[in-house]
């Protein structure tokens, strides 16, 4: 697994994505971009955990943020979970947040988005 600094540097330099890559079972395609992520990040579960939620609120919106945060400590107490995923339309509606009580994910936060079956970084939109 990558260090974080180095993840995120290396995310800025995906924009557009000339391969897309398939996860059959689920019906979503994800791009260059999330295929380094998941790589880099030893972070597949994210991949598919966010598609096939996302996937679910596809009927509410066809484009579909998709926040991780990772909590503080005062969060962490609060809430019972070191993590969570927030699902949105990108203007502040909220479909559904998802609580992750153990995460080795390496980045403090992300947003990607997921149009039309595929989950992408912003940077590939």
């Amino acid at each position: 697994m990558e260090t974080a600094m180095t993840i995120n540097q290396n995310l800025q330099h995906f924009h557009g994505s000339e391969v897309l890559y398939h996860i059959p079972l689920i019906r979503t395609h994800y791009t260059e971009g999330i295929h380094y992520l998941a790589q880099a990040a030893d972070c597949f579960w994210l991949v598919t955990d966010t598609s096939v939620i996302a996937r679910s609120l596809m009927g509410k919106s066809r484009f579909i943020t998709v926040d991780f945060r990772m909590h503080d400590e005062t969060e962490r107490e609060r809430t019972g979970y070191a993590a969570s995923i927030t699902y949105g339309d990108g203007n502040g509606l909220v479909f559904e947040t998802q609580g992750y009580h153990l995460t080795d994910f390496p980045l403090e936060k992300i947003r990607l988005y997921f149009i039309n079956g595929t989950l992408l970084l912003p940077s590939e939109y």
